[in-house]
Formats: C-alpha cells, structure tokens, sequence
C-alpha cells in the first residue's frame, strides 16, 4: 500500500522512520504514515515495534512501519519519544492492516485504530502493594484472635493483596495494616498481571459419529500442512449434526502444535452453552472479548494475546484485529451471520477479511454453518473452498416436522396473533410437561404506536422510523439511534385524549396473549433488551435446563446454537417478516433465520422420544422459502437462488459497492450526491444506480442518499470508487471521509454492502 512499507523485519531502517499512527483520515496509500527521527535512546527500531510520537499537541502510540519516505527536510521532523516495551506487531499483521484498509477503502491509521483500540494494554500495568510474613522476626505486637488468623494464614504463603489476606483469614484490612506496622509483615511489590490457565487439548473429547470422525480428520490434516497454508474449510451441517465438536478437534490438533486459536461468534454475549461445551472439552474456559469486557479485563486480555499467554480467544468481529503473533487457526461459527459485518467506521466484513488473514499468515480457516451463505457455498461448489459435510444430526435424531399455517384462512380477532392450530401444539407439549418457543423477531410490545382520532404514527424526532412501544415503564424507543421518551397522554398532532392504539404484535405483547390463554405456565422473554451480557443468557440457559421455563418467547437471538433437550416445539408467528423490503439477500436470510430456528426443536429424541414440530405462520405459504422450509429442500432453494443470482450477475456472480453520503443539512447532502452523479462513471460493466433516499432517509439526525455501484465479477471497484469520488472533490484529507466544503457531509463506503437500509 504505502511506498514507505516494508515487512523485513531485519536491516537499518535508515536516518527517518515511518510510523503509522490510528488517526483517521481519508483513504489513501499514505493516510496515516509520518516520517520521524529515531529516538534518542533506547536501541534499534524494527518494523512493528510500538513507539510513542508527538502528533498535533498530542502523544499518540504508533507502529512503526519500515524506512521513511523522504522528501521533508530532516529539519522539520520530530523524533520518536519513546519505544514501547510490548510485542512488535508482526509481519503478517502488518500486511493485514493494509489489506483491509486498501479493500476497503478505509485509512491505515483507521485500521491500526482497531488494534490499539486498548490504550492501556500498551503500558506495563503498575505493581500493587502485597504483603508477606517477615521472616526471622517475633512480632512485639498484641496479639488478637484476628491477627492470630491473619498470621496462621500467612504461614508459606506468597505476597497477596490486603483484601486478599483479609478475606481469606476472616478479618478486616485495618488488621493486615496493623500487623504491617508492628513489623510482622512486610512489604512487597506484587504483579496483577492475570494468570491464564492453558486449555488441555489431551482432555478426552466427545464420542464422535463416523461422519464427524472424517470431518476432524480431513481438517486436522491441513493444520500446520506448509503445503496448504491458508487454506479455507466450510462445515456445513444440518442443526444437531456436532459441528462444534469437528471443529474443536482441529483446535485440539493446534494447541498441540503450541500455536493460538481466534473463534468468532456472532453472539459473544449470548453463548453460554458454547463456553461450557468449551471446558468441558478443554477443561478451562477460552479468553473472552467483546464489548461488556470491562477495561480492566480488557487491557489483560489484549496483551495476553500479544505475549502469548493466551491460547484461544473466543470473540465478536473486534476480535479479528487482536495482536495474536503465534495465531495457526482461524473458526468462524455461524459464518453466515450479518452480525460479522461492521457498518460504522471502518466497514468490514470479519468473515472475508478472516480469510484473508489466514491466507497472509498462511494457516487454516474453518468457516462454520447450518446454513452457509450463498457466497462461502459457491466457493465451496467451485473448489475454492474445502467442504466437510454433516447431513445428519448427532445420535441418530431426525429433523422436526413443519407445518405451515395459512393465516389468509384464519379469521383471528384483532387483539390475536397465534392461531388456533399453533395454540393447539402448545397445549399439547405443555400438558406432557415439554418445552416451546415461539419466535417473532420483533422486540417490544409493538412496533408501531397510532392515534385512533387522526391517525397520527409516532415517529422517532431522529431517524425515519416509527418508536416502539415497550411495556417495562410505557416508553418509546427507536431501535435505530437509541431515543427514548414516556408515551403521551395526548396526541401530538390533534390533541386527543388517550386514543393511543397498539398495532401489530412484539415479543411482550405475545407473552401478554399466551398468559391470557395459559395462566399457569412459567413464560420468559428472551431479546436484546432482556439477554443485556453474558451473565443474562448464562442465567436464562440454566433456567430453561433446569425446566424452570414453560415457554420462551425470543427474537433471532434464540434462533441458533442453543440446545435444549425438552424444547419440542418451536412456534413461527410471522414467518414473512424477512421477506418485505426489497433487499437482494432477503429470501436468503428469511430461509437461514427459519432454518436456524427450527433446528432447535427436538434435539434430544433420546429424553423426549419426539422428533420435534415446527409450526410457521405465514401468508405466503407458496413463496419458495416457505415451501422449502417445510420440504426441508435446502437445496432446492438453494439452486432457484443461485439461479436468480446468477442472471441478475448479484453477488456472488457480481460485485457491490454502495456509497453512502449523510449530514445534518438536507440541501447539502442533495448537493454533494448530485456532484456525484455529474461525475458518476460510464465503464463498460460498471453500473451506477442512484442517488436515492435510503431506505432510513433520516438516521441518528443526519440525512442519507445511497448510490449503489454494480461492477462485473472481474472488474476491481477500489480503483474506479476511489478515481470517481477524487474527480468529485469528495476524498479530502479530512477525518473521517469528510468533505469540506459549504455544507459538510459525510462519504461512506460500503465494500460488498450486506444492508441496503
């Protein structure tokens, strides 16, 4: 990317060094690398060695980055402050950064920003004062019951904490500073670095079918293969069919080579049955990150990574940039799921730039499915990409039967949404003491909230969407920006008196029509707004196992992974909710969010001697996802929408490119697209569609025009985006792809866009 990069980790790096430092500014081959003179003292640089600069007024942490670029006299230069004692960045790591920062038209400094994204873990965390017995000496203090236990306890031990000595002696901390004083303890300084037990990949592993034996096999022999290096494998297994279990046979298979191991799950947050199945098999949970990681635990975890200590890291998408020098492995679990995609900042797709960080650091990758997106399928299909397939579902359990419920022949009331087929099922699996879910992925009590006299929509100040209604304190609240207010008493609009109505059900108001149906039975709610940490989930899970749970009530955070030995029933109350809105992926995602779903029904034919039920609600029960569902012919679906794919050349037969430009001044962001359209470009095989109001026109308070730029599969977009936007004036050097000019906008690009809202 840059002229100045090198990734020789050897040799003099010359009178200037280039450092690239996490700034954001406009993409560019040199957005974020300065030369600097060495430092004054403290030895020789390398490449990826962490250094403080002087940047601005300020001291950033920078990496530095090979021999300078020249051409500033020396004169004006300033000097590296100082080199930070942590791992370097290595080369592979290097080379990433400008990979992603070059495919996806983001600046190095933005990516490098991702990797520093933990001030302090670059800093040596500061020693605590601990204490130890003084030895040799006979304390001349009096002596209490407390002290007493406080020094028996002390007795052998190595330097603690005063809380520590406290809590395990029964006694207070006034009391260890009291020993301290009368001598008999001294002083210490005391590391806080965490210790991090090691997963044992000896450990006896699950009884594997003969399908998952051959998966394992075909897998492991790839690991530290010099011949296949960077090779990508997709399981691709049925629910139930023990994919988690062949992949960990390949982690096993690379904690014996001493090398580190990056799971991505699109849930970090909810996966607590993952993480017991994790020890159980190593006998010690993996390092965890993600975003309800305090900072604490974050800047240990960081440079744990980076040092080595830690050997399997299980995260969300941040995850892919952490310093993992000794990295052999690579799993992307549920590797179909948008959540890998980062929409804000730098956009990014984890699971595409997982493969090529495996390929730069020439190890394997695992990309993990029931339901396989159809890009990683195609790569599959065309030999690119290695497939291990599990038809069928561990021990002998079949798939649950579906049915689809025709709700253009129910003739429900108003206030009702489960019709009488489904409320049926439920009785039946309630009285033989079982277990249902009914899934609606719609979070709330209602998404929409309306005026009764004028009809008036509660509206969201901030964003083109409507509020929705929450039940927990009668509050209103955008899904999109976050806004929050009470219901009102009156309407906005015309002043009416309480004529506020509900439309149209959330996860609360279902819960609401099922207790009114089934007082007895114990119901929970299972959403973002209820499943808030891991801490939540973990607790729900054990509720449900322990058959505390009834009924769970969840949106699409229920929808995978999860097993639940009595659940035989799973409930799809609006199974066309997917489908509405245009989007060219939607049919493929309605298909995998059903599929997903009704994978968890029964599961455990050995306990419940059922094979499980699905019951879709639908008024669509003709549209090919539906009847695909309910045949179970995942690949006849799969064909009629590669088909369609393939003759409109969408992705994976084309390529996408959407631009995105946003501000607070409506008439500036007309302007700013209309230039852009003046200048849009006329290739052969390049189409460009727009400008045109994004589907939230209004979001978070700036407004949005998308153009859409569809390229033929051999024809690179980097080049014709990045010479189109500098014809129009739009790629300044301004932090974060601003324009400057008389009404300030924002340019965003969305390197192969998986949202179109």
């Amino acid at each position: 990317m840059a002229k100045n990069s090198n990734h020789n980790e050897l040799g003099d790096l010359g009178p200037q060094i280039s450092v690239l430092v996490p700034v954001t500014f406009a993409a560019g081959d040199s957005a974020g690398f300065y030369d600097y003179l060495p430092p004054k003292k403290g030895g020789a640089l390398i490449p990826g060695d962490v250094v403080r600069v002087p940047f601005g007024g300020r001291s950033l942490v920078g990496a530095v980055w090979g021999p300078g670029q020249g051409g500033v006299d020396k004169a004006k230069l300033k000097t590296i402050t100082e080199k930070i004692d942590i791992t370097p960045l290595s080369a592979d790591m290097r080379a990433f950064i400008e990979w992603v920062a070059r495919y996806n038209m983001a600046s190095p400094g933005a990516v490098l920003k991702m990797v520093f994204n933990v001030p302090g873990a670059l800093e040596k965390a500061k020693p605590q004062r601990g204490f130890v017995l003084t030895q040799g000496v006979e304390p001349s203090v009096r002596m209490t019951p407390a002290r007493k236990r406080a020094l028996d306890f002390m007795q052998g031990k190595p330097a603690m904490l005063a809380a520590e000595i406290a809590r395990e002696a029964g006694c207070t901390p006034s009391v260890i500073s009291g020993l301290f004083k009368a001598g008999a303890l001294k002083e210490v300084a005391i590391s806080t670095e965490h210790k991090w037990s090691v997963p044992d990949h000896k450990l006896p592993r699950a009884k594997l079918s003969s399908a998952q034996k051959n998966g394992a096999a075909e897998i492991c022999s790839r690991i530290g293969n010099n011949n296949d290096g960077g090779s990508v494998t997709l399981i691709d297994g049925v629910p139930g069919s023990g994919k988690t279990e062949v992949y960990f046979e390949a982690i096993a298979k690379t904690l014996e080579m001493g090398k580190q191991v990056l799971v991505l799950l699109p849930e970090i947050a909810l996966t607590a049955q993952w993480l017991q199945r994790f020890s159980a098999r190593f006998g010690v949970q993996p390092a965890l990150w993600h975003s309800d990681l305090g900072d604490a635990k974050r800047r240990e975890t960081w440079r744990a990574c980076s040092t080595g200590k830690v050997r399997v890291v299980a995260g969300a998408r941040s995850a892919l940039f952490l310093p993992l020098h000794e990295i052999g492995l690579i799993i992307v679990d549920e590797e179909h799921e948008t959540a890998f995609k980062q929409e804000e900042s730098v956009i990014y797709n984890a699971r595409d730039m997982a493969v090529v960080r495996a390929h730069l650091g020439k190890f394997p990758i695992i990309l993990v499915s029931a339901t396989p997106s159809l890009e990683s399928m195609s790569n599959a299909k065309s030999g690119k990409y290695h497939l291990v397939h599990l038809p069928e579902r561990h021990g002998g359990a079949s798939l649950p039967d579906v049915e689809l419920v025709d709700m253009r022949t129910q003739k429900l009331p108003a206030t009702r949404w489960l019709s009488d087929g489904l409320l049926e099922s439920l009785k039946k699996v309630f009285d033989a003491g079982e277990q249902a879910m009914l899934f609606l992925n719609r979070r709330g009590y209602a998404p929409l909230t309306l005026c009764r006299a004028c009809g008036h929509r509660l509206k969201c100040p901030n964003c083109s969407a409507w509020l929705v209604e929450h039940q927990t304190g009668r509050r209103l609240q955008c899904h999109h920006c976050g806004h929050s207010d009470s219901m009102p008493e009156n309407c906005p609009n015309c002043d009416a008196s309480h004529k506020f109505a509900p439309i149209g059900p959330g996860v609360e108001r279902l819960a609401e029509e099922v207790k009114e149906r089934f007082p007895n039975i114990r119901v929970t709610l299972a959403s973002s707004d209820t499943l808030s940490g891991p801490l939540k989930a973990a607790d729900l899970v054990k509720r449900i196992e322990n058959h505390e749970v009834d009924l769970i009530i969840g949106t699409q955070v229920v929808a995978k992974g999860y097993h639940f030995p009595l659940l035989t029933l799973v409930g799809v109350v609006d199974g066309d909710l997917g489908l509405a809105g245009g989007d060219l992926r939607a049919a493929e995602r309605t298909y995998q969010l059903l599929y997903q779903v009704a994978g968890r029904a029964g599961r455990e034919q050995k306990q419940t001697q059922k094979p499980g039920k699905v019951v879709v609600q639908t008024y669509m029960p003709d549209h090919p996802v539906m009847q695909a569902i309910k045949a179970g012919s995942r690949e006849k679906f799969v064909k009629a929408e590669t088909e369609a794919r393939q003759a409109m050349a969408m992705p994976p037969f084309g390529k996408l490119v959407a631009l995105i430009i946003s501000g607070s001044d409506e008439r500036g962001v007309d302007d700013a697209a209309n230039r852009l359209a003046r200048c849009a470009p006329n290739i052969d095989g390049v189409q460009v569609l727009g400008p045109a109001p994004a589907p939230l026109a209004l979001l978070r308070g700036k407004h949005r025009r998308r153009f859409l730029i569809k390229l033929k599969s051999n024809i690179l977009p980097q080049p014709i985006v990045g010479e189109w936007l500098a014809k129009a004036g739009m790629n300044k050097s301004a932090p974060k792809g601003k324009h400057k000019g008389p009404q300030s906008v924002r340019v965003q690009i969305d390197v192969d866009p998986q949202s179109f809202m």
